[in-house]
């Protein structure tokens, strides 16, 4: 222990510093004559093998022929293209010996993520296995000139770069912007950096390592970029060869042993499982990928004809042989292996692994945890025999186990403070510089990767892993990934959660959830036997807090995978997106008794009563019918799913009335007809004609104006309508705000609060008298002539002909926010010809959107920290957007493409609307920490801030211009009305 602060860390017990290539060409001058590798294609062939001796001279050739054919100033990096085979342990020990690092390129990957790896990591030669050739020119056309020198009897050819950097950039453009949305999609979690490469550095010793340092890298990968933007990992051999010897010393390998290929050279577990057998003596079974697909023909290779020992894979690619297979070969009283090592991924709850196991099987079983940032696994525990007896406890949690050698593991919460019980975040660290812990170490400071561009890295940076645990009695038990938490119902909580209590069901075979458009919570089932959804449901429910209970259960026969073996989440969505749209093509409902039927089965099947056989009385109310919140919005999407369109207002009938008033709300979108003929009470509805001879059922209020607007230079003039009906003019012309300048509309009155300046609406005309608005409301014209204020009785004068049976609101347009919206929109219509007018409204997403007021199209959306409750406003110059968050910022976004100019911090949330003042144009806007803030942001400045005396402020403050006063209301019960130029000069 050291100052309270709880550090696991792994002895350092490595004899003497060593290469990769060193321990191999140790192990084969004491092992030459025995067989080194196995490549088995799992067909009619025989399996092939080379010895250690054979190993070691066609790696000799291939280093030869390198150092005579590449430049070897300063560090060295080779790609190596090519699928598993016979030749690869050569291959890659060849590269080792130039020496030089080798860079494993997936001939099966994107060639655009390809080439961006190969640019990212300035690879300046490529080797492409002989029979890839034409794979690789036709995917990486122009980029690589073929060198003159071939060596043919070991299958490969040497490729030089050759395309410029100008080109590669722009391909290394094109895969930023195509990852760099999914970066932006993680920040949700206030106290966390995005990607695991954020580093912390201590320095204490003052010590570096240098990617510069000749000869010290052995291999160069990426990580898949499924969590942002790909990151090359250099590794150098120290950071590698504590993997290799203590893991060596745990699984007890001897050169007896017999291991497998299972991970592709682009997932960092396979330099382990490579090298583990070829620095003891043992042997490495290599299979084509394809055979990686198939259960049975990958166990009767495994566990049948070469009797694998060793087996290191993640948990989902074991379970992909599937329960019998896995308890009849892979954990069966007279298996073959002694060693099952599982990382990667979540470790399987103790009570699937229990059903796997015969209770006569005598595999040690292991828990690897790592990640990629430093070098493959950083813990292992291996789970006691004693557990697998049918009296033990089922619920006893796996800890990660203690740490490797070399490697240090912090748990710090969100302020970055040591966890010593409870929750929070692993941080892993190579520098050891403690002498006294937990567990006690000497020595090992250089366990170090370097990530993308850096050079050098100082001795006991910190990685940030993403990955949460729970710290109780000094053990580490997983809870979750970073990038797994999720916010449903209010409530934060890990998908695995869900993972590990379905896992734990009898009937499940394999799971796998995923957050569906961060709306739906989905649950991927491989099913044992016969699965009833909705006893699984049932079950889950008992088990689980209503949050974490998934919307819905997909039935599958196998778990998509990665080519790292581990569950791929975009071919789930794929799945499940493919599933909601065969829905709605089968979803066609014939009528009103055919929707009837159907609404009482979604009504019985989201209520748990699909078993009793009555039919639902017409006054059933949903909540008084054992219905929730959480169910009414799953019913709610069930309706959804089944008209095959949105229903405005369904959830409020859900929520308030009778299953007969669903219905009849639904029958009114879906089949009008149907129910006018229904109704008793319905009125036939004539239809108007327009002058463009379209027919519709009704226009909007046409406001017409001949008059232009005046711009002022660098200013946008333009009209602004935000909640409670006020107009707020920006940039226009005197003559337009005039006080009388105002127009009814049926009973409403529209007038101007005392503080603005008005125009009236007429002036809208300017820019939206072109726009003929079909089904909205009702057409009138302003006299362009006339200032004066319109009666009601001059209006309806104007329009005798018209009927208010024949005034209708039809929705023109919608547009998802994914989320809630609490916040009012703003309408901002520019006075220019040719530019539309703009909606802007934030939501519960995250998202502020920007959307085109005619055609419902989004012009532009940004992301902000957290929710938007906070109804936006524009600056006097309409160049600006403001917007409050509940992150605590107040964003000033351009009004023109939504790209951040400014942010203001407050102390707590900001749910307040923001306020203009016409004279000054400060910004004025509240915030929960209890005060109200004066901003100028063209100076990106506080003016001023005034405590507000007790209470949070989440009204919006409200300016007079007569006398100048802001209004400002509080939690509190407090109203305050503040001299805002008195402030200003106070504050300055």
């Amino acid at each position: 222990m050291q100052a309270g602060l709880l550090i696991f860390q792994g002895d350092w017990r490595c004899a003497a510093e060593m290469t990769l290539q060193e321990m191999v060409n140790r192990a084969a001058s004491r092992y030459s004559d025995r067989k080194a590798v196995w490549f088995d294609e799992c067909n009619d062939k025989p399996p092939t093998f080379y010895t250690y001796a054979t190993v070691v001279e066609l790696a000799m050739e291939l280093t030869a022929f390198l150092q005579k054919h590449c430049d070897q100033q300063g560090k060295c990096e080779i790609g190596l293209y090519c699928y598993p085979g016979i030749n690869l342990p050569s291959w890659i020990l060849g590269i080792l010996q130039v020496p030089a690092a080798y860079s494993p390129i997936d001939p099966d990957a994107p060639p655009m993520l390809s080439t961006y790896f190969m640019k990212k990591s300035n690879l300046q030669y490529i080797l492409v296995e002989n029979d890839k050739i034409n794979k690789f020119r036709m995917s990486h056309v122009g980029w690589f000139d073929c060198s003159s020198s071939t060596i043919e009897h070991i299958g490969l050819t040497l490729f030089q770069m050759s395309l410029s950097n100008s080109d590669l950039n722009s391909q290394a453009d094109d895969v930023k912007s195509k990852y760099e949305p999914l970066k932006a999609l993680d920040n949700s979690q206030p106290g966390y950096t995005i990607c695991p490469d954020q580093t912390e550095v201590k320095t204490s010793e003052g010590g570096y390592m240098d990617v510069g340092q000749k000869y010290s890298l052995a291999y160069v990968l990426h990580t898949s970029g499924t969590t942002g933007i790909p990151k090359i990992v250099r590794v150098p051999h120290k950071c590698i060869v504590p993997n290799i010897q203590h893991l060596k010393s745990i699984f007890e390998i001897t050169q007896d042993d017999m291991l497998f290929l299972a991970s592709p050279l682009t997932f960092d577990p396979s330099v382990v499982e490579l090298f583990i057998a070829l620095t003891s003596g043992a042997s490495v079974l290599i299979v084509p990928n394809t055979i990686k697909m198939m259960p049975v023909e990958l166990s009767a290779a495994l566990f049948h004809h070469h009797h694998v020992t060793v087996l290191q894979a993640t948990p989902t690619l074991l379970r992909r042989f599937g329960a019998h297979i896995i308890k009849s070969r892979v954990l069966s009283a007279n298996t073959s292996l002694r060693v099952l090592a599982l990382g990667g991924e979540a470790f399987p709850v103790l009570n699937l692994l229990k059903s796997w196991k015969h209770k006569e099987n005598k595999t040690s079983i292991f828990n690897l945890y790592g990640i990629t940032e430093v070098s493959s696994w950083a813990t292992c525990y291996k789970i006691p025999e004693e557990v697998f007896s049918a009296d033990f406890r089922t619920d006893f949690p796996i800890p990660l186990g203690s740490p490797l050698l070399g490697t240090k593991v912090e748990v710090r919460d969100t302020n970055g403070s040591a966890v010593l019980e409870g929750e929070g975040q692993i941080f892993i660290v190579s520098h050891l510089i403690y002498k006294k812990m937990i567990f006690s170490c000497v020595g090992g400071e250089e366990r170090i990767c370097f990530l993308d561009a850096e050079i050098t890295v100082p001795l006991g940076t910190m990685r940030e892993t993403g990955d949460f645990v729970r710290v109780q009695d000094a053990k580490l038990f997983f809870v979750g990934r970073k990038d797994n938490q999720i916010k449903r119902h209010g409530k934060r909580f890990n998908i695995e959660c869900l993972q590990q209590a379905a896992e734990d069901l009898c009937q499940v075979e394999a799971c796998a959830v995923i957050w569906y458009r961060q709306e739906k919570l989905i649950l991927f089932v491989v099913p044992k036997d016969d699965l009833e959804e909705r006893e699984t449901l049932k079950e889950l429910q008992k088990r689980l807090p209503a949050h974490a209970v998934p919307d819905e259960l997909v039935l599958i026969k196998a778990l998509p995978l990665t080519p790292h073996g581990k569950v791929d989440i975009s071919e789930l969505n794929k799945i499940y997106q493919n599933r909601l749209n065969s829905r709605r093509r089968d979803s066609k409902l014939s009528g009103a008794e055919e929707l009837w039927e159907r609404l009482q089965y979604l009504w019985k099947s989201v209520l748990g009563l699909l078993g009793e056989s009555t039919g639902i009385p017409k006054d059933a109310v949903f909540l008084y019918s054992g219905g929730d919140s959480l169910k009414a919005l799953r019913f709610y999407d069930e309706i959804e799913m089944l008209v095959g369109k949105a229903v405005p207002g369904l959830l409020e009938v859900i929520l308030s009335r009778s299953i007969e008033d669903v219905y009849r709300h639904i029958l009114k979108i879906l089949f009008p007809v149907e129910d006018q003929l229904m109704n008793d009470d319905n009125v036939v509805k004539r239809k108007l004609s327009g002058n463009s001879g379209e027919d519709f059922h009704g226009k909007y209020i046409k406001l017409e104006s001949e008059r232009g607007l005046e711009v002022a230079s660098g200013l946008i003039s333009s009209i602004a309508l935000s909640r409670g009906n006020k107009f707020f003019s920006v940039n226009c012309t005197k003559s337009f705000m005039q006080p009388n300048n105002t127009v009814q509309v049926g009973v409403e009155l529209l007038q101007q609060p005392s503080f603005l300046h008005l125009v009236t609406p007429s002036v809208m005309n300017s820019h939206a008298q072109e726009y003929e608005m079909e089904n909205r409301i009702l057409t009138l014209t302003n006299k362009a002539n006339k200032t004066d204020c319109c009666s009601v009785q001059q209006i309806h004068a104007d329009c005798s002909h018209v009927t208010m049976a024949e005034l209708a609101l039809c929705i023109r347009w919608k547009s998802n926010t994914r989320k809630c919206v609490d916040a009012s929109p703003l309408v901002v219509i520019p006075s220019t010809e040719g530019v539309s007018a703009s909606v802007y409204v934030g939501s519960h997403s995250h998202a502020m959107q920007a959307i085109d007021l005619d055609l419902g199209e989004i012009k532009w959306e940004q992301n902000l920290g957290d929710r938007i409750e906070s109804s936006a406003c524009v600056s006097k110059c309409g160049n600006f957007i403001v917007v409050g968050c509940y992150d605590g910022l107040v964003y000033v976004l351009q009004s023109s493409n939504g790209e951040i100019h400014w942010t203001f911090g407050t102390e707590d949330t900001v749910k307040s609307s923001a306020v203009v003042d016409p004279s000054s144009g400060l910004v004025y806007i509240g915030s929960h920490d209890q005060h109200v803030y004066a901003l100028d942001i063209y100076k990106k400045a506080c003016v001023w801030k005034l405590h507000c005396e007790g209470g949070a402020v989440f009204s919006s403050p409200c300016l007079s211009s007569f006398p100048h006063h802001l209004y400002v209301a509080t939690l509190g019960g407090l109203l305050l009305a503040v001299n805002p130029m008195f402030h200003a000069a106070i504050y300055r």
